[in-house]
């Protein structure tokens, strides 16, 4: 299809992925076989490709071997929970025998010999496994850009960027390719490309999912995440990996954040927010914090530590020489800033995350979930490295993280749910954050809430 920058890119209604449970009733009715099924996704993550470049790699002949013993489920009568349900992967996530680049040039052509341990649970409830999402270089950034592979466009309009690092994944689900896929998320890289691109985007609590075979940014703060072009699908998801809906409390206790100093929404955000805000009122038991100053200077406490963890994950790995040869200049040259930080900056940064991990849970005494926008603004044109909303100034990262990387550094579950923004604007996300431990109950109030925003 031929694109302008101001159209929304998405396929026609009919060429677009079914949701998973769609996709299943149609694959056991057997109105649809598994093979014809994989083959259309993986025609669709193709055009994805040429249209707003969603995947980096395909496993053209791996699916299509992986939907022949799906029909044979189906007709032996073993199909499995996602049996033929074509699904897409990260490309800073290990899979066996497909190319697996962490978004750098650095591995090109790495095939890894076992998979990630949440795709070897995907495979074994019988997803297929299409393709690899893009990712920012080792998954250091927020918008899937490179001066390499070329940049992942937003689909709602390929002038925008859709967030990062996960973002391939959220435009390959905004776009229609597939239904869901995995990502990562160690400051917002799940959540923020599911805000940007609205779609839904889930970080489970600290440790919850596993991150064997997954490429560290940071140890401390990564976490593998599911994306969904549907609540459901995400759902269906998180049950594969232990993570099933539950009920929680009968009347749950709402803490509204409108904003977290020093960043105030935009016009977008802040209208779509105070309209769900109202909504929620008239259902839940809510309370507003105003100016919370349980986050002050947390942004910088959780820069310090990725920077500090991901400069020694790489030296540890490469020297300088290597990196300044083989990887993206963005990235050596955060290598090279994370060389000036001491070892005083890491107890700094560490003490400050103590300290808000302590105030939250406090916090949460007065309340069961916290609800606040995801992204203080939409999602940025391609290009635009500062970012202004009001009367604040700033990087595009400071920006788009200052919402989420919070609930990296206290582990709890949270999760990013398309708001209402008028016809033609760009998608905005409203995040519900719950207790850790939690996720079962976090998705089923999420599930409530959705129904009333």
């Amino acid at each position: 299809m031929t694109l302008v920058s101001q159209q929304p890119c998405k396929l026609e209604t009919g060429a677009r992925s079914l949701s998973i449970s769609q996709t299943l009733k149609a694959l056991h009715a057997g109105k649809l076989g598994a093979i014809e099924c994989t083959t259309r996704a993986l025609e669709r993550a193709e055009r994805s490709i040429d249209d707003v470049k969603a995947f980096s790699v395909l496993n053209r002949d791996g699916a299509i071997a992986a939907a022949r013993e799906s029909e044979k489920h189906y007709r032996n009568g073993t199909a499995r929970a996602l049996e033929g349900v074509p699904i897409a992967i990260k490309d800073i996530i290990n899979t066996a025998n497909l190319e697996t680049r962490y978004g750098s040039t650095a591995h090109i052509s790495h095939i890894p010999k076992e998979d990630a341990e949440i795709v070897r649970q995907l495979r074994n409830a019988g997803a297929i496994i299409i393709g690899k999402t893009t990712t920012h270089e080792f998954a250091w950034g927020v918008t899937t850009s490179s001066p390499v592979f070329g940049d992942t466009l937003n689909p709602h309009n390929i002038a925008h960027i859709p967030g990062g690092s996960s973002g391939g994944a959220a435009a390959a689900i905004a776009y229609g390719a597939v239904a869901a896929g995995l990502g990562t998320d160690t400051g917002g890289s799940v959540r923020i490309p599911a805000s940007l691109c609205g779609v839904f985007g889930f970080k489970p609590s600290y440790k919850r999912l596993s991150t064997r075979g997954i490429f560290p940014l940071s140890r401390r703060f990564d976490h593998p995440g599911i994306l969904g072009a549907t609540l459901e699908d995400v759902a269906m998801l998180a049950q594969v990996f232990g993570l099933a809906a539950t009920i929680g409390e009968k009347s749950p206790r709402v803490g509204i954040i409108e904003a977290i100093a020093p960043i105030p929404t935009d016009g977008v955000v802040s209208t779509a927010f105070a309209a769900a805000v109202k909504n929620i009122e008239r259902e839940f038991h809510t309370q507003t914090f105003n100016d919370l100053p349980i986050f002050d200077g947390l942004f910088a406490a959780f820069a310090d530590t990725v920077l500090i963890e991901a400069g020694l994950e790489h030296l540890g790995r490469h020297s300088m020489a290597f990196i300044d040869a083989h990887y993206t200049t963005q990235t050596a040259s955060r290598i090279r800033l994370a060389q000036d930080k001491s070892v005083g900056d890491y107890v700094s940064a560490m003490e400050r995350t103590r300290r808000f991990k302590s105030d939250l849970a406090k916090l949460f005494e007065n309340v069961d979930y916290l609800l606040l926008p995801t992204c203080p603004c939409v999602a940025p044109k391609l290009g635009d490295k500062a970012i202004a909303i009001g009367d604040w100034a700033g990087n595009e990262r400071e920006a788009l993280m200052a919402y989420t990387a919070p609930f990296n550094l206290s582990g709890l579950p949270a999760i990013s749910i398309p708001m209402a923004v008028p016809k033609g604007t760009l998608p905005a996300g409203i995040q519900l954050v719950g207790k850790p431990g939690r996720d079962g109950e976090l998705l089923k109030f999420a599930q409530k809430l959705f129904a009333v925003i």
